[in-house]
């Protein structure tokens, strides 16, 4: 994905970061960069689905809100 895209949705992220965390912290929400639109959805998947159906030429970026990461990929050991 083009890091203008990435950190343009950031930026929108971080301008309505107090909203969407207050309303909305854990889900995830779809930014489409160009329109400053914003999908929240309970999943990844949703959130993409509802950018894709408003922009489907357009990519957007996906973050778990009040997180750092959409996803936490580890390793459990005993």
């Amino acid at each position: 994905m083009p890091e203008s895209i990435i950190s343009r949705a950031k930026a929108i992220y971080k301008q309505q970061r107090e909203q969407l965390e207050s309303e909305s912290a854990g889900k995830f929400v779809a930014i489409e960069p160009d329109s400053g639109d914003v999908f929240v959805a309970d999943s990844f998947d949703a959130a993409v689905a509802k950018a894709v159906a408003r922009y489907p030429a357009k990519i957007s970026h996906t973050i778990r809100i009040g997180k750092d990461a959409a996803f936490h990929i580890g390793l459990m050991t005993q």
